[in-house]
């Protein structure tokens, strides 16, 4: 009776360990996947354009159209950003295919060194997979020392073959937004009279 009693207990105590072990590996994946739906949610949105995510290119178009699109220019800065970021053209008509520079201005209002990195999106959001970026700001985060102020080039082209979708062929006017949001880890920056201190050593 003791015996079988003690089978029992023991068959018992397997089962919850399985259950247990169960939900914590349970636990532990749907954690990695939420680690992971982030970067990859941009990826997808990168290569397919989708919610108006802009490509990147590696060289400009070598196809040009006889015909202008217009295109604005948006800046934001998010909480904890004590940045003043403003586009220095708020919109420009360059033709279909064209490559274009454009310049936004960015000053940290604060008296610490801090770190920001740039969302973007393109409106309307069907054109955001025509929206071709070769050089961004964009591609990687942004430090600023304290006052410092920087200009940042953006150097893009819309492809020709918006014109042939059809959702996007009637399209005549589109805008980049940026969004800067604060990033932590900001490098500390040296003053001008450290770096005098540090050239009269040496």
């Amino acid at each position: 009776m003791e015996e079988g009693t003690t089978n029992k207990a023991r068959s018992a105590g397997r089962n919850n360990g399985l259950v247990v072990a169960m939900c914590l590996s349970f636990v532990i994946g749907m954690s990695a996947m939420c680690a992971a739906a982030v970067p990859l949610y941009r990826i997808f949105c990168e290569v397919t354009g989708f919610n108006g995510t802009t490509q990147r290119v590696d060289q400009a178009s070598s196809v040009i159209l006889d015909r202008p699109i217009k295109v604005s220019f948006d800046a934001n800065v998010a909480p904890g950003v004590p940045w003043d970021f403003k586009p220095m053209q708020k919109e420009v008509d360059p033709k279909i295919g064209e490559t274009v520079e454009i310049k936004f201005l960015v000053e940290n209002k604060s008296d610490q060194p801090t770190r920001g990195q740039a969302i973007f999106n393109v409106s309307p959001v069907e054109a955001g997979a025509y929206f071709n970026k070769v050089q961004c700001f964009c591609f990687n985060e942004t430090d600023l020392a304290p006052g410092e102020k920087r200009e940042m080039p953006v150097v893009f082209y819309v492809d020709p073959e918006i014109t042939k979708a059809e959702e996007t062929k009637t399209i005549t006017a589109l805008t980049l937004s940026y969004t800067f949001y604060p990033r932590d880890g900001a490098k500390p920056v040296a003053s001008n009279d450290a770096a005098k201190v540090a050239e009269k050593k040496l």
